[in-house]
């Protein structure tokens, strides 16, 4: 008689769990990356103002995904178990983020770059 091997137990979300789980976690980063700012002021008087502000957008942005990249890649590396599949899935995810808080490091020198190009380097005051 020929045995089968049974993979260990592992429990799964249904899609709607797990796309209503990623809401919320969204959701809640949303309020409280609004709740911890001041409230934005949209009169803005000059480029290099502008350009500072979309920079500081920019970093933000590129780090809560960045930071979201890591947490579901390391959630699924630690369920992965031994299924290659979800390591090399585990494994993308920890990628993305990686070079999600690179390209958040870089922001400030790419705008630097541009207001060069824009030429409002404020520093004619």
């Amino acid at each position: 008689m020929s045995a089968k091997l049974r993979r260990p137990y592992q429990p799964k979300l249904r899609p709607l769990a797990r796309w209503l789980s990623r809401l919320g976690f969204v959701a809640a980063c949303t309020v409280s990356a609004l709740l911890a700012d001041p409230p934005c002021v949209w009169a803005v008087a000059d480029i290099p103002t502008v350009i500072t502000n979309l920079r500081n957008w920019i970093v933000g942005i590129l780090t809560g995904l960045a930071t979201l990249f890591l947490t579901f890649g390391g959630l699924r590396y630690l369920m992965a178990g031994s299924d290659p599949g979800e390591v090399e899935a585990a494994k993308r995810g920890l990628k993305a983020a990686a070079i999600g808080y690179g390209l958040a490091i870089l922001a400030p020198a790419v705008v630097t770059v541009l207001q060069g190009i824009v030429g409002a380097g404020g520093g004619g005051r």
